[in-house]
């Protein structure tokens, strides 16, 4: 399946109708009079959130979206119909925002939750409003109004309880894969994940919580490198964010300055979003080694106050604590629903 999270499209609500210019003329109704009618109101444009759709793939190829006009008035005082609004639907989550000023117009965050976007224009008075005493004939109406127009930007960004987020090849998805029926992508190599994946965590018969794991970040994801920076809206809902570092003797990388590189990140593209709770997960301890960096990543978080939890994607070690440590903290972190 495609993902898209970023839209752009431009939507014009429906005309209003003219107003009618008509004269009443039955057999023995001398002098019936003006009846023309008015307009209909022009079809608004709403967009709608829904759990059942999860990317914005389908908007991509569809950029324009116009709602009907308003029917025009008719003789003996009809009025004409309201334009049928046009409903655009979205997945949860989604911003609505104005292309041009950047004004957020709505924060669609919840399931059914709408917001009237461009409202359709007003329907044109008909002949019959403008009598008076001096002009008992009038032969004008008014036209209906132009029904409103705007680009729009829509950002999805995914709701989620815990981002996992780390280097490419920190075991992420593979985590993500054993904690959950989400099924991920998994290789020995950077960049397997192209996409953000949700996967729900049941704790107990009562408890779960929904985990997303977030394409690696390297240096740089702030300004657009690799493939962070176009994911990174997405824990920034998040109540929690789970650091995974690889301490695996066969790692690359020092494991401490692996983890400082990914904090840079975050502090360099939202403040907001390096101050949410961490959690650090030392993965893949079960590949034989020293332990020398395991050791050091979990002095470095001692010194620091982070909680650390040494895990085993394939030999489950540590899995269990880690789950149970982040539904305790769940209960009282507070989701960042940024702007």
């Amino acid at each position: 399946m495609h993902f898209a999270d970023y839209v752009t499209i431009r939507v014009k609500a429906g005309d209003g109708g003219r107003g009618c210019v008509s004269f009443r003329r039955e057999k023995y109704v001398p002098r019936g009079g003006p009846d023309g009618g008015d307009g209909g109101r022009g079809g608004h444009i709403v967009i709608r959130a829904t759990k059942e759709l999860n990317t914005l793939i389908d908007l991509r190829y569809r950029r324009e979206y116009r709602a009907l006009r308003g029917g025009h008035g008719k003789g003996k005082k009809m009025h004409g119909r309201d334009g049928e609004d046009l409903v655009i639907a979205v997945p949860v989550g989604t911003i609505v925002k104005d292309a041009d000023s950047q004004e957020v117009l709505a924060d669609l965050d919840t399931d059914g939750k709408e917001a009237l976007i461009a409202r359709g224009g007003r329907g044109g008075l008909g002949n019959a409003h403008f009598t008076t005493s001096v002009k008992q004939a009038p032969r004008f109406a008014q036209p209906g109004e132009k029904g409103e127009q705007r680009r729009l930007v829509l950002e999805l960004k995914l709701l989620a309880d815990v981002g996992l987020i780390g280097l490419p090849n920190a075991g992420k998805s593979t985590l993500l894969s054993v904690i959950s029926a989400a099924r991920p992508k998994t290789a020995a190599y950077p960049f397997t994940t192209l996409t953000p994946v949700l996967g729900v965590v049941k704790v107990s018969d009562y408890r779960s919580f929904v985990v997303a794991d977030i394409p690696g970040l390297i240096e740089g994801a702030h300004r657009g490198a690799g493939l962070g920076f176009q994911f990174l809206r997405h824990v920034e809902r998040t109540a929690l964010l789970l650091h995974l570092v690889d301490v695996s003797e066969s790692a690359p990388g020092d494991p401490v300055a692996d983890f400082e590189t990914v904090r840079r990140e975050l502090e360099l593209y939202s403040v907001e979003l390096a101050r949410k709770p961490h959690v650090v997960a030392c993965t893949k301890i079960d590949i034989a080694g020293t332990g020398e960096k395991r050791g050091r990543m979990e002095r470095y978080c001692r010194e620091r106050g982070l909680e650390c939890f040494p895990v085993s994607s394939i030999t489950g070690a540590g899995i269990p604590e880690l789950l149970a440590h982040l539904a305790r903290r769940l209960k009282t972190a507070t989701r960042l629903l940024p702007p």
